[in-house]
């Protein structure tokens, strides 16, 4: 398909489409056009969040589901 195809295709379904389905086409279409926020961050803070990427994937990261278990007694609802 090409995208002047594509682009009829998506026309056509817009409008067809409901009140919600708009909003989340419209709110992907604003995404696409702003600047990632994460190139915003301070260079410190980016590296933080990548040595936390890191360790989620060396797996050194507890689940919170089982931190929950074991401190269930001092948990409050």
């Amino acid at each position: 398909m090409s995208v002047a195809e594509l682009k009829k295709e998506v026309i056509k379904n817009i409008s067809k489409a409901d009140e919600r389905v708009l909003k989340m086409v419209n709110a992907m279409l604003i995404a696409d056009q702003e600047e990632d926020w994460y190139d915003e961050l301070p260079d410190d803070v980016k590296k933080d969040l990548d040595i936390s990427l890191q360790q989620e994937k060396d797996g050194l990261l507890i689940p919170h589901a089982k931190v929950m278990k074991k401190y269930e007694k001092w948990h409050t609802k």
